[in-house]
């Protein structure tokens, strides 16, 4: 008997009204506004302009939901264009199916357009995004979650996640390894990585987006080895582990050529952005400078008028009483004081 696991939600989608609330959809769109704050963020410490991120953003992510979803129709066809397929559910991206590795192949040809309209160096970019997006994937692995899908070989661990039995997919009710809270779990630890690694190094030219690549495929080649999935298999492995060794092995070889022929970090990241910033900076001492000055005009005069008020209301009240003292002394007779002894 299970004394603890993970429930898995009754229902994937909330109807308001008849707008369907998709939790796969709203955890992707969340981890894409997640993954452009904080590319934004860390695009401005570059030397970059806010909101260029979210700009080349506007590229990428159609491009990418493009990529994930053919790179999931091609690789698993069978429900689509197989025997008893249907090929219009391969437009249903809310039902899931998203491949990252298509999604970052195709969403790169969306920054790379995006970057070139720019005038912007795309490896500058790409290391900006680069936690972000390990980020945004840790929020998105939680639509596996809403959709029951994508989980490990059974188990009783006491986070083993609990999934309910659907004959209409075939889905076996039970515990299982939750590998969408693992990769989550992975993706924050890869973004961690990359954000310390930048800042202790100063990586740049593409070294942090390639170091952010390798990291996640480390962590999705045993975790898509847990998974129970159909999924095609070659030399007794499943396709995404090999897709994982393979562009693990493309970063580090990226990685050491690219610090042999480019070291350091880009010094310009944005055309022109550091002078705006400049002379953003030299208005804004200069504004300060002048009211500084203003203040201290103002004080100056204050300080001037004082001592008059002071010495005209002081007059007024020093002139009587100095001449009454003065009519005493005079009606005063000399040697007035007595010198009676007793």
């Amino acid at each position: 008997m299970d004394l603890a696991f993970i429930p898995s939600p009754s229902v994937g989608v909330v109807h308001l009204g008849p707008i369907p609330l998709r939790g796969y959809a709203f955890c992707i769109i969340i981890g894409v506004f997640v993954g452009v704050w904080l590319g934004n963020k860390r695009w401005i410490q570059r030397g970059g302009r806010s909101g260029t991120v979210a700009d080349i953003a506007v590229w990428a992510v159609p491009f990418g939901l493009v990529g994930g979803r053919l790179y999931h129709v091609i690789t698993t066809y069978e429900p689509y264009f197989g025997k008893n397929g249907h090929p219009l559910d391969a437009f249903k991206v809310w039902e899931g199916g998203l491949g990252i590795w298509g999604a970052v192949a195709l969403g790169a040809v969306g920054a790379w357009i995006g970057c070139r309209r720019r005038g912007i160096p795309m490896p500058a970019y790409a290391d900006a995004l680069a936690p972000g997006l390990a980020l945004g994937q840790a929020i998105g692995r939680w639509g596996n979650w809403f959709n029951q899908e994508l989980y490990g070989k059974p188990t009783d661990v006491p986070w083993a996640l609990k999934i309910s039995s659907d004959p209409a997919i075939g889905r076996i009710g039970g515990t299982y390894h939750p590998t969408f809270l693992y990769e989550c779990l992975w993706c924050i630890g890869v973004a961690a990585l990359v954000i310390w690694a930048d800042k202790r190094f100063r990586l740049g030219h593409g070294r942090a987006f390639a170091l952010y690549v390798a990291a996640y495929c480390a962590g999705r080649a045993w975790i898509e080895y847990m998974r129970v999935d159909e999924a095609h298999h070659i030399l007794g492995l499943r396709l995404n582990v090999w897709t994982a060794l393979i562009v693990f092995v493309l970063a580090v070889v990226y990685f050491v050529v690219s610090a042999k022929r480019a070291p350091g970090r880009e010094e310009v990241v944005e055309p022109g952005a550091l002078e705006e910033r400049a002379a953003a900076e030299a208005a804004a001492a200069e504004g300060a400078g002048k009211d500084a000055d203003a203040a201290t005009d103002a004080g100056g005069a204050d300080g001037a008028e004082a001592p008059a008020e002071a010495a005209a209301a002081k007059s007024p009240a020093e002139g009587p009483a100095g001449e009454a003292d003065a009519a005493d002394a005079d009606s005063k007779p000399a040697g007035s004081g007595s010198t009676k002894k007793s």
